[in-house]
């Protein structure tokens, strides 16, 4: 009788820790995948143009990547692509050209390197949206006297 009341304790803590280790992964699962906020999964990888978690946009599984960051104080913009041949060399992997030129041109230049030179023409879009971001980002608002707002203001009643 003492043999079948242990196996049945032990029957009845074994489940209870399962139980337990089930609530632990899926909690664990809610918290990694966030399902309860949908939060947007973006990523921390250096030459990432749009920041997501993918391959197609992973800075480090990816041989060519596309960098565009702001470069100094000046309004420069850095274009950095990363060399195919110098993967085991982290001083010599990124080939850098600061462009100083205003949007349009910058625009094409960008173009030219990622898409017309068959670099990585399907990244061609997230450049130019990282491209048109930082140099929105380095735009300096104009100091001085604000205009006036000429419209006729309403005057409700009478006059």
């Amino acid at each position: 009788m003492m043999s079948q009341s242990f196996s049945r304790t032990s029957k009845l803590n074994l489940h209870q820790v399962k139980k337990r280790r089930r609530s632990k992964t899926l909690d664990g699962l809610n918290r990694r995948y966030d399902y309860r906020t949908r939060a947007a999964d973006m990523g921390d990888q250096p030459n990432n143009l749009y920041n997501l978690n993918s391959y197609k946009h992973s800075g480090l599984a990816n041989k060519k990547t596309v960098t565009i960051q702001p470069a100094g104080k000046d309004q420069s913009v850095l274009l950095a692509t990363s060399k195919t041949k110098k993967q085991a060399k982290p001083a010599a992997l990124l080939h850098k050209s600061i462009m100083k030129k205003e949007f349009n041109r910058m625009a094409k230049s960008v173009v030219n390197q990622v898409a017309a030179n068959y670099y990585r023409p399907d990244l061609k879009q997230a450049a130019l949206a990282r491209l048109s971001a930082v140099s929105r980002s380095l735009k300096v608002s104009k100091s001085g006297v604000k205009k006036k707002n000429r419209q006729a203001s309403r005057i409700y009643g009478r006059k």
